[in-house]
Formats: structure tokens, C-alpha cells, sequence
């Protein structure tokens, strides 16, 4: 039987995968907010394991579209998902650990870094043909640990920071960073809702629904996208906006307790 949280985590999957088809990156920081205040979950670890899980799957999906188009550096890629692995278990740890109330209200101030990077305009340059080579490999796994570490932390993608990462590490082009990010999204996402699931932090049903309405969302804002390419800076500043609003309110809702 179908309830009401049911099409709301669906409603909300369809939000965040849009935004990430539409934009390439930053709808992911609106999972747990969505899943606390829409659909209803009451824990704030439930809520960052579950929305961990299903930026997880729909990071994957999206990645299938990108390698096809050969945006995918693989060496680089898989150094730095490789290295932050252990960042993201570790991270996962901590978050866990810390009282739900108080992580969501430092999860509130990730939002406002997550709106303030999305503003600034990301260079376009960048070597394509790039190679991996000893010394890159070094820095691509010191990036992804610290990387890893905040994103398990949070239970987010972190995306806004795996591309400008790995373009620090390798020197390689946006479209390929964008790409290549994909698979840490996904494996850093996979190995944070790993540990929460062995709390017993997830939701699966919603976790299910919200997948299936990502996927859907994400087929319609990569379709959107590409009739609004031009439009592209403008709809980042209005999305950041909207995501500046939501910490608002996330920084309002978990203040109380977490100065209390």
C-alpha cells in the first residue's frame, strides 16, 4: 500500500535529481533537509544515511551518461574514489557518533559553503588529454582523504568538492573533473551509507521511492538542460538561493540544541 511519505519521498527524489541533472552538481546538499522536513523522517542520522544511499545510486546512473561521452578520466577517477574510501568510513564514524541535533546544525553550515561555491564561477581550463603519473596519483589520494572524510561526515556527495579536487590533483579539464567525480560521489556515497547501515540508520523504503523519483528527476533536468545551456549561470545563482533559504531555515530548526 502506497502512503503519503511514499509520494513524498518520490516528490523529493525527482527535487534533488533534477537539480542534479539540470546543474551538474549541488542538488544532493537538499536530501537530508528534504527527508527531515517533507518526508517526515525523525532522525537526523536515518535521514544523512538514507539520503547517503540514494546519491549513492543515482551518482552511479548518472555516471553511465558521462563515460559514454568519454568525460571519464578512469586512472585519476579511480585513485581519488580509491583514497577516499577511508576518509569517507572514518567520517561516517564521526558523524555517527555526534549528537544527530548538533550535526544537523553543522550540516546547516555546509549548505551556506554549498551556496557560496555554486556563486563562484568555476574555470573552464585545464588539460584533457591529461595522464596520470606518480606524482599526480600522490595528490589525488591526499585530496580524496580529506575529501572522503567531509563527505562521509555529512553524508553528502560532495561533489562542489571532489571536481575542484581532482582539477587540483591532476590539472585535467572541467567536463572531465565533472565526470570523473561521478564515481567518488557514488563510492564515497556507498561507503557512508554502508557504515549507517550497519547502525541501522537507513530507511530503506524511502531510500526506494526517493531513488525512483531521482532517477526520473534526472532524466528531465539532463533534458532541460541542454534547451537552457545558455541559461546555465543564471539558474545556478537562483538554485544557490534556494539552497541559502533552506540552511536558513536547517541553522533556525537546529540552533536550540545545538547552543543548548
Amino acid at each position: 500500500m502506497i502512503h503519503l511519505a511514499d509520494l513524498l519521498s518520490v516528490g523529493s527524489g525527482v527535487l534533488v535529481g533534477f537539480a542534479l541533472g539540470l546543474l551538474g552538481g549541488g542538488g544532493s546538499i537538499l536530501a537530508t533537509p528534504l527527508l527531515l522536513y517533507v518526508v517526515g523522517v525523525k532522525s537526523p542520522h536515518v535521514a544523512i544515511g538514507t539520503g547517503a544511499f540514494a546519491v549513492s545510486v543515482n551518482a552511479f546512473a548518472n555516471l553511465i551518461s558521462h563515460s559514454r561521452a568519454g568525460n571519464v578520466k578512469w586512472p585519476c577517477a579511480a585513485t581519488f574514489a580509491v583514497s577516499g574510501v577511508a576518509g569517507a568510513l572514518a567520517g561516517a564514524a564521526l558523524g555517527k557518533a555526534m549528537d544527530g541535533s548538533k550535526l544537523l546544525f553543522l550540516f546547516g553550515l555546509v549548505m551556506v559553503a554549498v551556496a557560496v561555491a555554486m556563486l563562484s564561477p568555476r574555470a573552464a581550463g585545464g588539460d584533457p588529454a591529461v595522464r596520470i603519473t606518480p606524482v599526480i596519483a600522490l595528490r589525488l589520494a591526499f585530496i580524496g582523504v580529506l575529501v572522503g572524510l567531509l563527505s562521509g561526515f555529512f553524508g553528502i556527495g560532495g561533489g562542489f568538492l571532489i571536481v575542484p579536487g581532482i582539477m587540483l590533483g591532476s590539472g585535467m579539464a572541467t567536463i572531465n573533473a565533472v565526470g570523473s567525480s561521478l564515481v567518488s560521489v557514488g563510492t564515497f556515497g556507498l561507503a557512508t551509507a554502508l557504515s549507517y547501515a550497519w547502525g541501522g540508520f537507513i530507511d530503506w523504503r524511502v531510500a526506494g521511492f526517493f531513488i525512483l523519483g531521482g532517477l526520473v528527476g534526472g532524466l528531465a533536468g539532463v533534458s532541460l538542460s541542454r534547451r537552457l545551456a545558455g541559461r546555465r549561470v543564471i539558474l545556478t545563482r537562483i538554485f544557490a538561493g534556494a539552497v541559502f533559504v533552506v540552511a536558513g531555515f536547517v541553522l533556525w530548526r537546529s540552533a536550540p540544541a545545538f547552543f543548548g
